[in-house]
């Protein structure tokens, strides 16, 4: 029988993070902090956790940014479209950076 050895790292913890904070999105914060936390504790260090949490917030922060330029052209919805979805993404964003510490803090 095999035998397979969990090597944790920035891209299983952004995957996790990623995951969980789509399933347990519903909860508010407590959500994003559990995945935070759970992800942190994969990538290993607080550093590398806060990488893993950050990374995917600025690729969200670049797509929103390419989808404001075709919502441009309308002028209420277009600033409220960016506006809006920015505001959500910082929102999880900040749970997520915090449980990232907390979970990278933990692994030592």
């Amino acid at each position: 029988m095999a035998s397979f050895a969990y090597r944790g790292g920035i891209a299983a913890a952004m995957s996790v993070m990623l995951m969980l904070s789509i399933l347990m999105g519903a909860i508010p914060a407590l959500g994003t902090l559990t995945a935070g936390i759970i992800g942190g504790r994969m990538a290993g260090e607080p550093r590398q956790a806060l990488m893993a949490a950050v990374l995917p917030a600025v690729l969200l922060a670049i797509l929103l940014s390419c989808l404001d330029v075709l919502l441009a052209g309308l002028p209420i919805i277009g600033p409220l479209a960016e506006l809006g979805g920015l505001t959500l993404a910082s929102v999880q964003v900040g749970t997520l950076l915090i449980g990232a510490v907390v979970g990278g803090l933990l692994h030592h």
